[in-house]
């Protein structure tokens, strides 16, 4: 396998943190963003930053076929700093849009360039209400036909295509962020996870573990992080 990684979403707070792990372990980087000024952040950070709307299907393609990555990495979201509470509401509809659409794109030009492993970040947190600790093969919250979930409902389209896709899909349920960049110092709710705990899931997966959906938050009793434990060598700080 080539030493060539596609890392979309880099200048977000995952990417940040991923960045010189992926390094250090000898990856030749290169990492997406949308703004020029980002562009610049990733390019002192040691990788080949480039500029590129995801939703733009053909420029995508040009820049991940450019790359000639084996592994892509998707750690694209749009969300407000802080998940402020008063964005969040059409944050919602705008990360559910790129759950599916950019997901959709992304996959199609990891295809084309011949990448054969693709890790995505999901959420531990979108389970439907049931007893605990939540497996990955529970299902999903969905909402109903008359009340869609929407969050949920993006969060399984993703999911859907990565698993589908004809290359080694993994998605890594995230828990709740907190730590650096993420505007929470401090974990807030159940199943939280340190945002460099985080990282290092993502740095495991793109070399090890089978195909499939793995559970990444503290061991607190709300998710099951067994099967991560296990395929993965991934625990939590705490």
């Amino acid at each position: 396998m080539s030493n060539r990684l596609f890392l979309a979403g880099a200048a977000g707070v995952v990417g940040r943190q991923l960045i010189p792990l992926l390094l250090s372990d000898g990856w030749s980087v290169t990492g997406t963003t949308r703004s020029p000024e980002k562009a610049k952040q990733l390019a002192a950070s040691g990788i080949e930053p480039v500029v590129v709307d995801v939703f733009d299907g053909a420029e995508l393609r040009e820049a991940v076929v450019r790359a000639k990555p084996a592994v892509v990495v998707h750690q694209l979201t749009d969300l407000p700093p802080g998940l402020d509470p008063a964005r969040m509401a059409e944050a919602r509809g705008r990360n559910a849009h790129i759950r599916e659409e950019g997901t959709r794109q992304l996959v199609v030009a990891a295809l084309a360039a011949g990448a054969t492993r693709l890790v995505a970040q999901s959420v531990a947190f979108a389970y439907a209400p049931g007893p605990t600790p939540y497996r990955e093969e529970d299902p999903l919250d969905l909402g109903t036909p008359d009340k869609p979930n929407v969050s949920g409902q993006g969060v399984a389209s993703l999911e859907r295509q990565v698993l589908a896709a004809s290359l080694e899909g993994i998605v890594l349920r995230y828990g709740s962020f907190y730590g650096p960049g993420t505007g929470f110092e401090k974990a807030s709710r159940p199943g939280a996870l340190h945002v460099e705990d985080a990282a290092e899931a993502a740095r495991l997966a793109v070399s090890k573990g089978p195909p499939g959906l793995y559970n990444i938050a503290e061991d607190d009793g709300t998710v099951s992080i067994e099967k991560a434990k296990r395929l993965l060598g991934w625990r939590p700080r705490a």
